[in-house]
């Protein structure tokens, strides 16, 4: 800011210079003259509309868990390995797919736990989750 006198006398100009403002505004002016055609300038599309409406149902959850002694159950059911396969078969044709979640107990095998996930696969199951105990 530039403090001046008017004339002779020992009085301190109080004004502004308002050269700077102007000069800052004029360039920001200029910025936007520029960059709002940019932001305008689309290439025109015109775009398929959908037909269908999204899908608000939640997928089942399927709880299959194996015990110690490597025995089946689907949904707190006890199953054979064959009626876990055909079950597997038929929640993978559902739609909205479900979630398959598998427990497996610390004690099993890992070889059963590996069995039901290759049925799942071959079932054509996309959505597989392993539930564990928290960290307490």
């Amino acid at each position: 800011m530039a403090f001046g006198t008017t004339d002779d006398t020992d009085e301190v100009m109080n004004e502004i210079n308002m050269t700077p403002l102007v000069d800052v505004m004029l360039v920001l002016l200029i910025i936007f003259i520029i960059t709002v055609p940019v932001m305008k300038h689309a290439v025109n599309i015109d775009l398929p509309r959908a037909t269908n409406q999204p899908q608000d149902a939640k997928p089942q959850t399927i709880r299959l868990s194996v015990d110690d002694k490597g025995q089946y159950f689907w949904n707190e059911t006890p199953a054979s390995d064959e009626a876990v396969q055909l079950q597997l078969i038929a929640a993978a044709a559902q739609t909205p797919q479900s979630e398959l979640h598998i427990r497996g107990d610390k004690a099993v095998r890992y070889e059963r736990v590996a069995q039901v996930m290759a049925a799942a696969q071959q079932a054509g199951m996309k959505k597989i989750g392993f539930i564990t105990e928290p960290v307490r």
